[in-house]
C-alpha cells in the first residue's frame, strides 16, 4: 500500500475519534473493526488494560490528540503484523469512489445500533434470520445498478468501513438477486433490507441463502426517500 494512503487513512481515523462527541465510543467501533481486544491493545501502548476500557466507557477523560495518534499507530502496527489485511481493506474503501446511482446514501454510526431499531424506524418486517444483533453502519443501494454495474471487488466497497452494516437493497423486485451477489462475493452483512417488496412477494431462494450466510433479512415497503429521510433524522 501507498505510504501516503496509510497517512491519510490513519488521519482519518485519528480526526473521527478526536472530533466525536462521543469519541470513547468512536476508539471502540475502530478497535473492533480492526479486530483486537482491549489487553492486545494496551499492551502494544504499555498501558493496562483499564485504561483502554475506561476511555472506552467515558470513565476516563477522552484521550488527547497525542494519546490517539499513539492509539492509531499501535492498531495499524499491530493489524500489519498480522498482514495488514485490515488496513488495506480499509484504504481501498476510503480512496475508492462509487457512482451515486449506485450508492443512495452511506452512514457509519459511533456505536453499535440493534439491527430491529433499523427495521422498525423503516417499518422493515422480517423475514428470516436471527434479528438479536448489533450493526455499526447502514447503506441505501440501488439494487439493480449494483449488480448491472459493479464487480465483485467493487460490490465490496458499498460496506463502507465496516460489514457489521445493514444493507438496504432499492427496488427489489423478488429480493433474489441481491442475495445471490452476497453469495458469491466475500464479505457478509449481518442484516440485508429488501425495498419496495411486501413480505409475502419475497423469492424462496431469499431465506435458502440468507440462512447459509447467517443473514438477517427484512423487507419493506417505504419509499426510498421516506427510508433516507428517516435515517438521516436519527442521531446515530
Amino acid at each position: 500500500m501507498k505510504s501516503g494512503h496509510r497517512q491519510q487513512l490513519a488521519e482519518k481515523i485519528a480526526g473521527e475519534i478526536t472530533l466525536s462527541d462521543m469519541p470513547g465510543k468512536a476508539l471502540k467501533k475502530w478497535r473492533t473493526c480492526f479486530k483486537i481486544s482491549p489487553g492486545i491493545l494496551a499492551e502494544h501502548l504499555g498501558f493496562s488494560p483499564s485504561v483502554i476500557s475506561d476511555y472506552e466507557s467515558g470513565r476516563r477523560k477522552s484521550p488527547g490528540t497525542a494519546v490517539v495518534g499513539k492509539i492509531v499507530d499501535s492498531l495499524f502496527a499491530i493489524d500489519e503484523s498480522n498482514g495488514g489485511s485490515c488496513v488495506e481493506k480499509y484504504s481501498k474503501m476510503l480512496f475508492s469512489n462509487l457512482d451515486e446511482d449506485v450508492i443512495y446514501d452511506l452512514h457509519d454510526f459511533s456505536d453499535a445500533v440493534p439491527m430491529v431499531e433499523i427495521a422498525d424506524l423503516i417499518n422493515g418486517r422480517i423475514i428470516c434470520g436471527d434479528a438479536d444483533h448489533s450493526v455499526v453502519g447502514y447503506t441505501v443501494v440501488n439494487s439493480v445498478n449494483a449488480i448491472l454495474t459493479l464487480s465483485p471487488n467493487e460490490f465490496n466497497r458499498i460496506y463502507g468501513w465496516s460489514t457489521e452494516r445493514a444493507l438496504i437493497f432499492t427496488d427489489v423486485s423478488s429480493g433474489k438477486s441481491p442475495m445471490v451477489a452476497i453469495r458469491v462475493t466475500p464479505f457478509k452483512p449481518p442484516c440485508v433490507i429488501l425495498q419496495g417488496i411486501s413480505h409475502d412477494m419475497v423469492h424462496p431462494l431469499v431465506k435458502k441463502l440468507a440462512e447459509r450466510d447467517r443473514i438477517c433479512v427484512f423487507s419493506t415497503e417505504d419509499s426510498v426517500k421516506e427510508i433516507i429521510t428517516k435515517l438521516r433524522k436519527q442521531k446515530w
